[in-house]
């Protein structure tokens, strides 16, 4: 399985294909973003970047990330991702999205997600830097 980058101007190409990731990616945004708030992200926003995993039949998943710019470093942060069979695809892109990263000048990588990606991210040096808290306000 392979892993690419798309170019901007392709995006609506490739979204039908990957629309029914992103619709149940946005159910763990817990109401923060829907399917069509991250296309419309991915085509408003020059920092964003669409990448696919296929193979020769289909696509199998999809990430959003986005070169943040801090006070300090520059860091790619992987905003949604969203798919079937992770484990076959990952091999092949993360390293397109670490070679990205130090391309653009990003010191480290960035990702938060349910805690299932846990298991997913360990074997690629990962460390849990902080726990994100949601509270009420009501």
């Amino acid at each position: 399985m392979k892993t690419t980058l798309v170019p901007k101007e392709h995006t609506h190409v490739v979204w039908d294909s990957i629309k029914k990731y992103a619709d149940k990616c946005s159910k763990y945004t817990y109401g923060r973003y829907t399917a069509n708030d991250m296309l419309e992200g991915l085509l408003k926003n020059k920092n964003q970047q669409l990448w696919i995993a296929f193979d020769d039949k289909d696509i199998h998943g999809f990430w959003i990330t986005e070169v943040l710019e801090y006070p300090q470093t520059k860091t790619l942060a992987l905003h949604f991702m969203g798919g079937v069979d992770f484990y076959e695809w990952l091999p092949d892109g993360f390293p397109k999205l670490q070679k990205f990263a130090r391309e653009t000048g990003c010191s480290k990588m960035e990702a938060y997600g349910r805690p299932g990606f846990e298991k997913l991210w360990q074997d690629y040096g990962y460390k849990k830097r902080l726990v994100y808290y949601e509270l009420p306000v009501e």
